[in-house]
Parts: C-alpha cells; structure tokens; sequence
C-alpha cells in the first residue's frame, strides 16, 4: 500500500544521508557482505568492535588485533549473534517502544545461553559476552536521532576496565563517538569538568591499529592528569582524544577529513549532553541526569574548529555556548597567541634552575634541549620566553620536532628560532647558514635524519630539558637507560621540566630519579596555565558580553597572564620547598601538593575575587 511504500522511501531517503557519515568498513559491512543488516545495525556493530579494541587488547594484543576483533565478529558464523545482540541494543534505547528493564535481563540472560551454547571458539565467544556488556554498560545513546553525525554513547565507566583487580581511579563518565575514519573518548574524572581535544593523525595503517589499541588508556591518563592540574579551578579534569584514520590520503584531505571528524565528535558530544525536545524524546537516558561539559583546544585543533563549535553549541541549544570551548580567537583567550601554557612551564623552570642546579638563569649561562618545533603552542612560545627572559645566557643546543632535529653545541641561533616561530615553520626550515661550525640540521625524510630526530632527547647534553611536543610515553621503562651516561655518569639532563602531556612513564621517573638523581616537575603541575586560563575565560563568558570582552580583553589577559605566573611561582617552590625538607622524588612532592588543601583555597578566593573584581569595574552588567 502507500502507507508501507512511503515508509520504505523514508528508510531508503534516512539511510543514503547516513552514508556521507558512514564508516568505510561499514559501509562494506551492510552494502556489500550483508544487506539485510541494514545500515544503523551495521554502524552500531563496527562501532562496538572500535570500543572493544583497547579493551580486549590488554587481555591478548596479538589475538584481539583491530583488524581481528572486526573480522571475528561478522563472520558468518557469528553475524547472527552480533545481530541479535545490536537488537537488544536497539530495543533498550527505542524512543517508543523500549522493553522492560525485566525483558531485558531475560533477553540478555537467553542470548548468554545461545553463545554458550552454539559458539566453540573462546576469542569469538568472549568477543560477543564483550558486546553483550557493553549494551548492559550504555546508559544512553544518539542512534535514533534523525540527523546524527556519529554513532554515540555514554558509557558507564566499568566497561573500559578489561580485568578485575585494575588499580586505577574509575572515571566519573565516559562518552564514545564511532564515525566516519574516526574514534573518539571523552573522559571525566567529575561531574563538571574542563579539557582539551586533541587530534591524533597515525601516517600509516601500522601505526594508527598501535594509537587504537592505546588509546582510551592515552585519554584516561591525559584526563587524570588534568584532573591534578584542576585543583586550582572549580572544574574537574577531563580529556578527549579523536583517532583519526589519514592513512594514504594527501594533505588537503587529510585536512578535510581532520575538520570533518572534529565536527562530528562534537555534535555527537551535544547529542549526549543536551537537553531539548527532540533528545528527550529520542535519546533514552538512564543516567536520568543533566550533563555539562567544557572543551578546550588541544594537538592539532585549530581556530576554525573552535568557531564552528561554539556556533554549533548554540545551534543545538547548549546553555552557555559561548562557555562549551575555551580558546576563542576574538572572545576570548587563545593559548597559543598569548603562550599561556609556556609561561607556567618558563616559572616551573626558572624556580627549578634556581633549586636543583644552583644556576641564576638572569645572570648564569645554561644550556638547554627541547621537543617540540618552532611552531607549536608550547614549545614555540617557551623560545619566545626563554628569549625573552634569559637572552644570550640561554643557549638552546637541540630542538626535535616531527620534521626532524636542529643541534648546535654552541647554541642555536635566537633570531632564526624567532623567525621560524612567527612564521609557524617547523624546525626542518632552520638556516644552516645561522649553524655555528659544530651544528647540524637532520631532516625527518631520511633514515639517518628519522634516527638523530627520536635519539636527540637523550644523546645531546644539557642543564635541562623541556619536552614540549611529543607522544605519550616517550621515555618509558623499556628506553629510560638511553638517558643515562654512559660509564655511570648520570643522566644527560640531570633537569626535566614536562611541557608535553604524559611524556614519561611515571615508572620510568621513579628510574631516573633513583639511578641518577634526575630531577623531574610532572606535567600536571608545570604545563597547567592553558586550564587556569581557560577557567577565567569562561567565568568572563558568563560575566561578560562578547563585545564588553572585547573591549576590555588586554587588561583582562594581563591580569590573568600574572595571576597564572604568581599562582605557578607559589607552587613551584613550595614543592621544592617540601623536597628539599622531606627528599623523594619531586613526582611524589607534586603528588602531595595537588591534594593540599592551601593552594585550592588561595585560588578559589583569587576566583571570587576576580569575579567581583570584574563585576565591579563593568557595572553595565546587570
């Protein structure tokens, strides 16, 4: 009849706008091996198999590969039973016509029973009682919104713990978006909680299944240590990280693919967290709660991103949209154009020169190396202060970045460095005409230049060390030794000052320090400007309108520029104050002073007093 051909254009018309959207291997799933999944099933099952890599990969990485878990799963022996298990999915979130909570236990307890039953293989088997957990682990998701970018849920937190016994902190909230080339985690250790998005390109298929299989562990870790830096705001720590697929794709659709898959993760985000007619009555929510979340720009986020989300928050009926991202580039504070990170990474250092090594950097030489290019947020703004503040008495000897290594003994040459950084080159644009006579320009396009770049860190000599840039665990326990001197000499940089997130292995610190007194400020500690900064952007957000933001937003930026510098200076020496009185490692120091209760109370006075400081002086406000 007409009634059930218009049903069928509907689902034909709903199902060809899902393809722009749509995954590769989903679209292979349900185009090609099995067209009578149709497309939401088949998004739903490559979404769980994505879920179940970093989970099931700590149990067996070589037996649960990415590429193992999905051909598994849709098997034609198994697609049955994945199917089966997406329909009990699909019949505990239905808008209309949700089953019981008591169906579905009796559902889920029938279909545990069928795998034991029917299914031999135990990787197969243990792979769908993880689909199975995961259903009973969603307490809410986007999958029957009519315009969705991404397959989207929040996540009850115990599912990502892959055994029993992990001894580690449990999030308060997980979101997880699955879409086309990408994968993203949102973590949250509060209810309320700030920090950034970053962007993760692995160049090849290698590399991206090696990120994949790390990556929640990376965004937990990253969101935990935001968590520490936190405790100078009211906002807790979060973190979320976006695995994009770039592998044989040109840089223009690299860059496409890049914006496309941020805009997706965060309208997936909004579809989770807000709260209008249409997600009440097609989101089904068994958290039963309001949830607010504040994002901020992080590796390879860009101006652009950050305009367009604002604008899409407010679109979909955020609350504060100006508040959902930090970072502005008209209304607000952008880290890299005021290096608001850096100048607590420069206070860190200074006060640690100063402690550890006995050096007056205003008036005593010392050499330093770096990770990181000219380029970046972090590093290229702490050349700039480190110039800044230091001149000549500085001499910055090695700087590593993605496009391979500049080493001068001598020190490198302050003008080309600021040349590079305002023009946003990266390091392999260094002059070697400004080398002095023992410098060296390695490129990352050769092996021999791939090899001086990833051991520069280590071989070069220097007071201290700034990693500014980097992946995650970098120095780990399996290369710590690298570090070290050879004949016991003690370490290559006896200072390190973190600027990248997560850069050593909280393992492979405790090692350094122990074996040869290496002296380390954690990254939740010395990089943790961006966050304070963030945090009195958006009190302004609340405060201010766009245009009194505006007009006042030097003086605002100065104020806040000295209030982060005072607030780092007070804890740095305190923290060195308490090692010097009680020697340990400075990881343990710092663990003490991110739960001491003096430094939170002086910044929330600081708070309120900036809130009515602001208050007072615009009394347009009403």
């Amino acid at each position: 009849g007409q009634g059930s051909r218009d049903d069928m254009f509907k689902l034909l018309k709903r199902e060809l706008k899902r393809t722009k959207w749509l995954d590769p291997e989903t679209m292979d799933l349900v185009f090609d091996r099995y067209p009578w999944l149709g497309v939401r099933r088949g998004e739903i099952i490559t979404g769980f198999c994505s879920l179940m890599h970093p989970i099931m990969s700590k149990i067996n990485p070589l037996a649960f590969s990415k590429t193992s878990i999905f051909h598994t799963v849709t098997k034609k022996r198994y697609i049955g039973h994945a199917s089966a298990i997406v329909d009990l999915f699909l019949d505990r979130f239905h808008p209309t016509q949700r089953i019981s909570q008591e169906d579905f236990e009796s559902q889920r307890a029938r279909l545990q029973e069928l795998i034991e039953a029917e299914i031999e293989d135990t990787m197969a088997a243990g792979l769908l009682y993880k689909m199975l957990e995961i259903v009973s682990h969603s307490l809410k998701t986007n999958i029957f919104l009519e315009n969705r970018y991404a397959f989207g849920l929040r996540l009850d937190p115990s599912i990502m713990v892959a055994e029993q016994g992990e001894d580690r902190e449990l999030p308060y909230g997980i979101l997880f978006a699955h879409g086309r080339r990408f994968n993203g985690y949102h973590v949250r250790f509060r209810d309320i909680s700030r920090g950034g998005m970053r962007l993760v390109t692995p160049p090849n298929g290698e590399q991206y299944a090696l990120e994949s299989a790390r990556q929640y562990d990376e965004c937990y870790g990253l969101a935990f240590a935001q968590q520490l830096k936190n405790k100078d705001i009211p906002e807790g720590g979060s973190k979320a990280v976006v695995l994009i697929d770039v592998d044989s794709l040109s840089l223009s659709a690299k860059n496409f693919v890049m914006r496309k898959s941020v805009k997706a993760f965060t309208d997936t985000i909004l579809d989770l967290i807000v709260d209008t007619p249409e997600t009440r009555e097609q989101c089904v929510n068994f958290r039963g709660r309001k949830e607010v979340i504040y994002l901020g720009p992080d590796e390879q986020v860009i101006p652009q991103d950050i305009n367009w989300i604002i604008q899409r928050a407010a679109k979909r009926g955020y609350d504060t949209p100006n508040a959902f991202m930090s970072s502005k580039p008209r209304a607000g504070i952008n880290h890299k154009e005021y290096g608001v990170t850096s100048e607590g990474v420069n206070v860190y250092l200074d006060v640690a020169l100063r402690e550890i090594l006995g050096l007056d950097p205003k008036k005593d030489s010392f050499t330093l190396k770096m990770t990181g290019g000219p380029d970046g947020d972090v590093a290229g703004n702490e050349l700039k202060i480190l110039i800044r503040e230091y001149g000549d008495n500085c001499k910055i000897v090695g700087i590593a970045d993605h496009s391979g290594c500049a080493e001068d003994p001598e020190g490198l040459n302050h003008e080309e460095l600021m040349r590079l950084f305002h023009a946003s080159l990266c390091i392999s644009h260094f002059s070697e005409s400004k080398l002095g006579t023992d410098g060296k320009l390695h490129l990352a396009s050769t092996e021999e230049g791939v090899k001086a770049r990833n051991s520069m860190h280590n071989r070069l000599v220097s007071d201290a060390f700034v990693p500014a840039g980097g992946r995650p665990n970098t120095i780990d326990m399996h290369n710590y030794k690298h570090f070290l001197l050879e004949g016991g000499g003690g370490a290559s940089s006896p200072l390190i000052v973190e600027g990248a997130n997560l850069f050593i292995t909280t393992e492979a610190r405790q090692a350094l320090f122990e074996e040869a007194g290496v002296a380390i400020v954690k990254d939740s500690s010395a990089n943790k400007g961006g966050v304070i900064t963030s945090s009195y952007e958006i009190i302004c957000a609340m405060l201010l309108s766009e245009e009194e933001f505006t007009d006042n937003k030097q003086q605002i930026v100065n104020e806040v520029l000295e209030k982060l510098r005072n607030f780092a200076s007070m804890e740095a020496k305190l923290m060195f104050r308490e090692f010097h009185n009680y020697p340990g490692t400075i990881k343990s120091i710092h663990s003490l002073v991110c739960i001491n209760s003096f430094p939170f109370l002086f910044v929330s006075y600081a708070a309120h007093h900036c809130i009515f400081t602001y208050l007072h002086r615009f009394s347009s406000i009403p």
